[in-house]
């Protein structure tokens, strides 16, 4: 892999509001993602081939210590997804059928999916990341969380959502109330769609 770029934004820059604001895209997608695919650039033109795709470059770099690399594409990774599970007017509570049905079996129904994830999220010590997984050994779906710039697929995890509990992705718009910016995630901002997309692969 010889180098990495920076995606567009699925939406527009303030399609978001009043959940999240046209500011806070362009400082986290423009500033703080972008700085990750540059320093990504940097460290890996000195370092001999690390893998042929973004994922494993970052099990690689895990494997060998390269912690820099790992930090750095692992959040250009992370935040690629997260601007995924994105979505104006999103529409709340109402869940594609497949993926319902898999909430309900593996995880007791929405509200119980809900009040674990937010509690997830919110009990992330400093910065890090809240996921809802699908564990590829058992198939069934976990909510997880990571410190950082952790990945659920290093662990043998596939990720179906997550929500970034960086101080940046939320501080604009929420300052330090993250129950309420988590809350507000999954009420208003999810694209339940793409989730389910990727329970489907």
């Amino acid at each position: 892999m010889t180098a990495f770029n920076l995606p567009k934004l699925p939406f527009a820059y303030d399609a978001l509001n009043p959940y999240m604001s046209a500011e806070t895209f362009e400082f986290h997608h423009d500033k703080h993602h972008n700085a990750y695919v540059e320093n990504s650039n940097k460290i890996i033109k000195d370092l001999d081939h690390m893998g042929d795709t973004l994922e494993e470059v970052i099990i690689n770099a895990l494997k060998q210590g390269e912690t820099s690399l790992f930090n750095n594409t692992a959040q250009h990774w992370n935040h690629s997804f997260f601007w995924n599970c994105l979505k104006p007017n999103s529409n709340g509570n109402a869940l594609p059928s497949a993926l319902k049905t898999k909430i309900d079996i593996d995880l007791g129904g929405y509200d119980k999916f809900k009040a674990k994830f937010i509690e997830s999220c919110v009990t992330q010590f400093g910065s890090g990341w809240g996921w809802l997984t699908i564990d590829n050994k058992t198939s069934k779906l976990e909510i997880t969380k990571t410190s950082n710039a952790g990945v659920p697929f290093t662990e043998g995890k596939t990720p179906l959502l997550t929500c970034d509990v960086w101080e940046h992705a939320y501080y604009i718009d929420y300052r330090n109330d993250r129950p309420k910016y988590v809350e507000t995630f999954i009420d208003k901002m999810v694209n339940w769609e793409f989730v389910e997309s990727m329970l489907e692969k």
